[in-house]
């Protein structure tokens, strides 16, 4: 190791510049998600305190949608149905699963108020990368009986298997 001044200072100018290059591409990133509002140049300071707005609104937003969720939630969950004591009775949800071949089908069957349980399957199937070829539902008394046809690849596998694990979980999380 050297103790030549003339080196040392050469080294921390090269860390200063690659700090600086960082800094750059760091602020480019930045700069590259946000929306721009105006076509003008905005100093690296305004532009900052703009990305920190922006996510300030986006957290603000995003806890307005949660309570949003959560509120529909409570009034979609209430699946209850009279019976003739009279007495409330929750009617919980059931899946079936059957892969035959390159066909998989998923009978579900809900209340007559559970409408976001249909949806919500269709988009974990949908996740799943599940081309759905035909749903249809049938209405028996106070039950919905929904049956939906996917087409599967080659390669499905023991997917069936996590797709039933999957749509448990969420009837079981409901």
């Amino acid at each position: 190791m050297e103790n030549n001044p003339s080196s040392s200072r050469l080294d921390r100018k090269f860390i200063e510049r690659n700090r600086r290059n960082q800094m750059k591409t760091l602020y480019h990133k930045l700069n590259s998600i946000l929306p721009h509002q105006t076509s003008k140049a905005i100093s690296m300071p305004d532009r900052l305190e703009e990305a920190t707005n922006y996510i300030k609104t986006l957290q603000i937003n995003l806890e307005k949608t949660k309570e949003k969720k959560k509120f529909l939630l409570e009034t979609q969950r209430p699946n209850v149905n009279m019976k003739r004591s009279k007495k409330l009775i929750l009617k919980s949800p059931k899946i079936e699963i059957h892969q035959i071949g390159l066909t998989l089908q998923v009978v579900l069957i809900t209340g007559l108020d559970s409408q976001f349980l249909f949806n919500e399957t269709i988009r974990i199937l949908n996740e799943e990368r599940l081309d759905i070829v035909n749903a249809s539902y049938k209405v028996n008394k106070d039950s919905v009986f929904h049956s939906i046809h996917c087409q599967v690849q080659e390669e499905f596998g023991n997917g069936s298997a996590r797709i039933s694990e999957r749509l448990n979980k969420f009837m079981h999380d409901y």
